[in-house]
């Protein structure tokens, strides 16, 4: 429609700059020139009419992917609870053992505890005695101040 009514308007503004002219024209270029006006105006509707398309084919895509993605969002759903009552068989059969393990272990890990503690005491204050045993040397090496 929009073409048909730009269509007009350039025949009839043709039609009325050729009779009131007065001048020899070159109707050859005048062609031309309407020619790729007429030209233009067509690829700008062609590419108007491909955006509505376009538009509209991803407007059926989306109606048409809806009732999909909810269907898909169900079924996760579905799957997550029943899941979670699975995890929660598992826990529960798991959580008995595991409590087992950690009695049996914490007796052990408490003697360690107990054995190393000394020794990691003794380390540190040899350390400190070393380190001190440095600082004094290093003090001692130094100019008087």
């Amino acid at each position: 429609m929009k073409f048909s009514i730009v269509a007009a308007l350039v025949v009839v503004l043709a039609i009325g700059c050729e009779s009131s002219s007065l001048v020899k024209r070159d109707i050859p270029a005048e062609i031309e020139t309407l020619t790729k006006y007429f030209q233009d105006a067509i690829e700008k509707v062609k590419s108007h009419e491909l955006i509505s398309q376009a538009q509209g084919y991803l407007e059926e895509g989306k109606t048409q992917i809806t009732p999909l993605t909810d269907k898909i969002q169900e079924h996760a759903e579905k799957i997550q609870e029943q899941m979670k009552s699975f995890v929660s068989d598992i826990e529960k059969q798991v959580r008995p053992m595991a409590d087992k393990l950690q009695a049996q272990f914490m007796p052990l890990v408490d003697k360690m505890e107990a054995q190393f503690k000394p020794l990691a005491d003794d380390l540190q204050a040899q350390m400190e005695q070393l380190f001190q045993t440095v600082v004094d040397q290093t003090k001692a090496l130094l100019p008087p101040q």
